[in-house]
């Protein structure tokens, strides 16, 4: 490390990034939709209803259209996402007790935006129209008398999809500097060819392995505490649960991908073989990980695969306890798989090397 002052400056920078710049990019939920509307009536409570859906933070108005045909052109050329299309005498209707129909339109090319947004804009509708209507006049049933119904927020008051994401992030930080940068090292080693000096002397393996991989271990921890302090002085978000619980979990997965790059490592021949055999993996592990979505949505072939992937386990156990304030014994499943993975890859690692004298 001292000899190479990139690798110095990328465990700096590399926290700072995921920590303070992913979070907010990396952000699931469904904004800025661009709405379209076509009031037909006119009246005061049409307008109201257009000036509410233009107050929202989840939409962002594109103007007022003449026609539907006027609007579905906006669609086309991709100047709106969705359309609301207000009916002539929609004031009358409600001032009448009737339920008025009111066209929603989503471009569902992007299902997921077209969904949220159609979903975004009937609660509003719906809320507008009991407002509008003395906030009986459409319900199903009545409340009884003095209800009064109030909703709690579990484990994450604000809404805050950072509060999510953070504890996940933190695994892309162990797989990069306890997995790739070993790897990459004695890949550098064996193209130099520097490596045979170390094979010739009565060093053993095992020995020789926990030399390369205790220094990424130690990185590993050390940035893992920065990013704890960052979450804390930049979003304000500390962890619910037992810190050292979550640094066990972490040192489990700096384990099991410390050892996978070596197995990447011992079967590889050049530095550019190893990052490729690295990326490929990474990248099906962090999408079958619940990192971006949650498990439970992917079919069930694809839930089964999750079980052999030690990302999802961590995941699984960061947000257990980063969020939930859950205890040691609630991720014992997840802590228990960490550690066979971690002697499997380690224990293949310290085989897979050949060391020839």
């Amino acid at each position: 490390m001292r000899r190479n002052p990139f690798i110095p400056r990328l465990i700096f920078v590399f926290p700072i990034v995921i920590m303070c710049v992913m979070p907010w990019v990396m952000n699931l939920e469904v904004k800025n939709i661009r709405v379209a509307a076509v009031d037909n009536d006119r009246s005061q409570l049409s307008g109201r209803l257009v000036r509410r859906i233009a107050a929202s933070d989840y939409f962002l108005f594109a103007g007022m259209r003449r026609s539907y045909a006027e609007a579905v052109g906006d669609i086309e050329k991709g100047d709106a996402d969705i359309i609301i299309e207000i009916p002539r005498h929609y004031g009358r209707d409600i001032a009448r007790g009737r339920m008025p129909q009111v066209l929603i339109a989503a471009n569902a090319v992007n299902g997921t935006k077209g969904g949220m947004g159609a979903s975004y804009l009937t609660n509003i509708i719906n809320q507008n129209l009991m407002s509008d209507a003395g906030g009986t006049a459409f319900a199903t049933e009545k409340p009884a008398a003095g209800a009064k119904i109030s909703t709690l927020y579990l484990h994450n008051n604000r809404l805050d999809y950072k509060v999510f994401m953070i504890p996940a992030l933190m695994s892309i930080l162990m797989i990069m500097l306890c997995g790739f940068l070993p790897a990459l090292n004695i890949v550098g080693e064996k193209e130099q060819g520097t490596i045979e000096q170390m094979n010739v002397t009565p060093v053993s393996k095992s020995v020789f392995i926990l030399a390369k991989l205790i220094p990424y271990w130690i990185i590993g921890m050390t940035v893992l505490t920065i990013c704890f302090i960052l979450a804390w002085l930049v979003y304000d978000i500390t962890p619910a649960g037992n810190i050292p619980t979550l640094y066990l979990i972490s040192f489990l997965l700096a384990l099991t991908f410390s050892g996978f790059g070596i197995i990447v490592s011992n079967y590889s021949d050049t530095m550019q073989q190893a990052m490729f055999v690295m990326w490929f993996f990474m990248v099906c592990m962090i999408l079958l990980s619940g990192l971006f979505t949650p498990v439970t949505s992917m079919p069930e072939w694809a839930q089964n695969i999750t079980v052999f992937n030690p990302v999802r386990h961590y995941i699984d156990a960061m947000r257990t306890v980063f969020v939930r304030g859950g205890s040691f014994s609630d991720i014992l499943p997840q802590t228990g798989t960490l550690a066979i993975f971690a002697v499997v890859a380690d224990a293949w690692a310290i085989m897979s090397y050949r060391k020839n004298k």
